[in-house]
């Protein structure tokens, strides 16, 4: 749990805030909103539907970085507000807590009075959940953009004045337009102008992320209100954020583009990972291939690491949302060549799980087996398409005992993921929750296993006592590194029984 430091002044020591407050531009185009006279009043009014992963990180560097500009964030979830505005807040971030503490009740509010927010907004940001749908046309692949269309509906009946609405969730190219059609019925002649402002965040480095982003993308429509309005919120963000990284394109270039961008990146997980099954078949070590082709700098060296598959709320739901637009613009052959990425992934979770059990004597029957990390990744409490996950079900399926360590993990909500993406409860499965336990330390989960497996990055298991876990494991002890974290040479000659993902077997290799 984090408590909440209030810092004095502006921007003040707390080190996930000491980025420049702002960079001076000699573009015309955009304005900064001053942002170093305090005062009672504000010049920009802000609301943000939506308090999760993307809306309260976001809205709160916007808080921080703009005195003169009031932002509140608003959900129907009173549990998520009243965390909000308390010191435990509901999601796990790094530097996000001082962020928050700085402003709250300044310029920052967390409120479930939806429609007076709305109402004194000038810019409106949608920032919900956008789910693969599970039923009907497209199940499995489309996303649900239901919950898009409802803030929209809202916000045309409550609004008293014209407004900007923000597209901050990940949606389907030309869902604006949907959007932009409701806006357009409200019974008060209103005008609204839609843009797309998609995030580029990756989970644990949040807060520096938008404290210094690659880029900023907004899109709009190309008529002088729509661009208008684009100057408007590039206001915004160019209070810090230098002008040539805040890019302009027409709304559908952006909205395609963070399906692209995560499709890419995932892409390159996948592709890593095939080859650390190759490498593992033949002797080669996918760590010394990686860092040889990385040097290439026409490929790069980032995301190149393999592991056990990617997850996390946007990989899997942005490639399958890419893959349904191929097919429903009948561009089967793109659809494919994307699918294979998720195939991919999932063949790379199920390889992990088969080989813990075959190289156990194909049998975990009974057996008490550590898991190290059920976090999609290191420095987040995000259990969505976990790839931790799977590797319980299956272990759990093999009727293994199976102990589950994270740091930031609750035991409720790994099973609401559990429940939610693999059907895994005690209503579907008596007695499932009993043969999972969640330990409150890596040791305890160790103590007594056949095997640890270490599933998410966390910096904290490269640090552990191996040799004093070791002692207390069954023999022969087994580690399966799904991260290639731990020093394997170490562990062997501790007396561990060591695999990992893409490295060769010295057992199987008399060569290397």
């Amino acid at each position: 749990k984090h408590q909440r430091q209030l810092v004095d002044g502006s921007i003040e020591s707390t080190s996930s805030l000491d980025w420049p407050q702002h960079h001076p531009t000699n573009d015309n185009t955009f304005t900064p909103i001053p942002i170093d006279i305090m005062a009672d009043e504000f010049d920009l009014h802000i609301c943000c539907m939506g308090a999760g992963y993307v809306g309260g990180p976001t809205m709160a560097v916007i808080a921080a970085k703009c005195p003169k500009v009031r932002v509140c964030v608003v959900d129907l979830s009173q549990k998520q507000i009243d965390a909000w505005n308390s010191p435990d807040l509901p999601i796990y971030e790094p530097g996000l807590p001082e962020v928050v503490a700085q402003c709250l009740g300044k310029n920052l509010f967390f409120s479930t009075d939806i429609d007076a927010e709305i109402k004194k907004a000038d810019i409106v940001f949608i920032s919900v959940n956008t789910p693969t749908k599970t039923m009907g046309i497209g199940a499995g692949r489309a996303a649900n953009v239901k919950n898009c269309e409802l803030c929209a509906r809202k916000i045309a009946e409550v609004s008293e004045s014209d407004k900007i609405v923000v597209e901050k969730s990940t949606v389907p190219v030309r869902t604006a337009q949907a959007v932009r059609r409701v806006l357009d019925c409200n019974e008060r002649g209103l005008k609204f102008q839609v843009l797309s402002n998609p995030e580029f965040l990756a989970e644990g480095t949040a807060i520096p992320d938008l404290m210094s982003p690659d880029r900023v993308l907004i899109g709009g429509v190309q008529t002088p209100e729509g661009i208008a309005a684009a100057e408007k919120l590039a206001g915004v963000y160019a209070n810090w954020v230098p002008r040539e990284q805040i890019l302009t394109t027409n709304l559908w270039s952006s909205e395609l583009s963070k399906l692209v961008a995560n499709a890419f990146l995932a892409q390159r997980v996948s592709s890593i990972n095939s080859i650390s099954a190759l490498c593992e078949a033949t002797g080669a070590n996918v760590s010394e291939v990686s860092r040889c082709v990385g040097m290439d700098d026409r490929i790069g060296k980032r995301f190149l690491n393999s592991s056990i598959g990617f997850g996390g709320s946007c990989f899997q739901k942005d490639i399958l949302n890419l893959v349904y637009l191929c097919e429903t613009y009948g561009l089967q052959e793109c659809a494919d060549y994307w699918n294979q990425v998720i195939l991919m992934n999932n063949y790379q979770k199920k390889r992990f799980s088969e080989k813990m059990v075959s190289s156990m004597f194909n049998t975990v029957t009974g057996k008490k087996i550590a898991i190290l990390g059920f976090a999609f990744k290191k420095d987040t409490g995000d259990v969505r398409e976990t790839p931790s996950m799977f590797v319980v079900r299956d272990l759990v399926m093999e009727q293994a005992k199976v102990h589950v360590y994270d740091p930031q993990v609750k035991r409720e909500d790994m099973w609401v993921e559990m429940n939610y993406t693999c059907n895994l409860s005690e209503e579907t499965h008596p007695g499932v929750e009993a043969a999972v336990t969640t330990s409150t330390s890596a040791y305890d989960a160790c103590d007594g296993a056949h095997a640890l497996a270490v599933l998410t990055e966390w910096d904290e298991f490269k640090e552990l006592d191996y040799q004093k876990i070791y002692q207390k494991m069954a023999k022969p002890a087994f580690v399966f590194d799904g991260r290639n974290i731990l020093d394997h040479e170490a562990l062997r000659k501790i007396g561990f029984e060591v695999h990992a993902i893409g490295k060769p077997d010295p057992n199987k290799f008399s060569d290397l």
